[in-house]
């Protein structure tokens, strides 16, 4: 008598290399945001709008005692910095209108169905938009540049890239955890809104001294406080303030953290 072996099958699924992350799904999401030009053209013409508006008759007014001849930074290159954080913020939240279609179209919960980690997920989404506040960035500077601004190398890269990386990072979280958290049709509305608010609120429009005491208080709990501080410190001259480090790195872990439980959330019917 012989006895008959049957192969073992297993109906877990594989968990691949990284939880999923490849380049080729992180280009999909990059396409897919360079696809809506309404979107890019408003994003990238409303911060350089506002910079000519607002900054660019500053550019000979200085921001310090330091002269502008001297070396010293003008207001024109202060407003750039926050209109380009602007951009970046702007640009970055504008993935969690793209989530809520997603929602509504059933895709999220599609991916459930592969061995796609939520965290994942949530990193590739975000350093799509991250790459999309970059452009907002450059733009403005851009601008700036053309304008008449003048600031030493140093001042240039180290206040663009806190602008871009930081804003992007915690904007973009918070776009994507609005985005699963609320109906697709009023995720942009949201998302536009809480940034208006949260810019007015931080102290990014103008400087937190010429605000009432109690609201430089809510000023240093909102993220836009830490962000704007260290991209700005380069020009005013302040020393680096660790507690606004602390803050931007606390949003962006409450936002993530919130974007990963929503997304588990709003899939969990799969």
């Amino acid at each position: 008598m012989t006895s008959a072996t049957t192969d073992r099958v297993t109906l877990d699924r594989r968990v691949p290399p990284l939880g999923g992350f490849t380049l080729t799904y992180l280009a999909i999401e990059l396409k897919r945001k360079l696809r809506n030009r309404r979107t890019l053209l408003f994003t990238v013409a409303f911060p350089i709008l506002m910079y000519v508006i607002i900054g660019a008759r500053l550019v000979n007014q200085p921001l310090t005692a330091t002269p502008i001849s001297a070396g010293g930074p003008s207001v024109a290159s202060y407003i750039m910095v926050s209109m380009a954080m602007y951009g970046a913020m702007m640009s970055a939240t504008q993935t969690g209108a793209a989530v809520a279609v997603e929602r509504a179209q059933g895709w999220s919960r599609q991916l459930r169905l592969t061995p796609l980690n939520p965290v994942v997920n949530v990193v590739m989404k975000m350093i799509a938009g991250m790459l999309l506040g970059l452009l907002a960035v450059v733009a403005t500077y851009v601008a700036g540049a053309i304008s008449g601004v003048q600031l030493s190398p140093a001042q240039w890269i180290v206040t663009g890239l806190t602008a871009w990386i930081l804003a992007s990072a915690v904007f973009t979280t918070l776009g994507l955890m609005v985005g699963y958290m609320v109906p697709g049709e009023n995720a942009a509305q949201i998302t536009s809104l809480v940034i208006v608010l949260l810019s007015f609120l931080g102290g990014l429009f103008y400087p937190l001294s010429s605000m009432p005491d109690f609201l430089q208080t809510i000023a240093k709990f909102t993220p836009v406080y830490g962000i704007s501080e260290i991209a700005r410190a380069p020009l005013t001259g302040d020393a680096f303030d660790i507690w606004a480090l602390v803050n931007a790195i606390v949003w962006l872990a409450i936002f993530v953290a919130g974007t990963a439980f929503f997304f588990r959330r709003d899939t969990k019917r799969v």
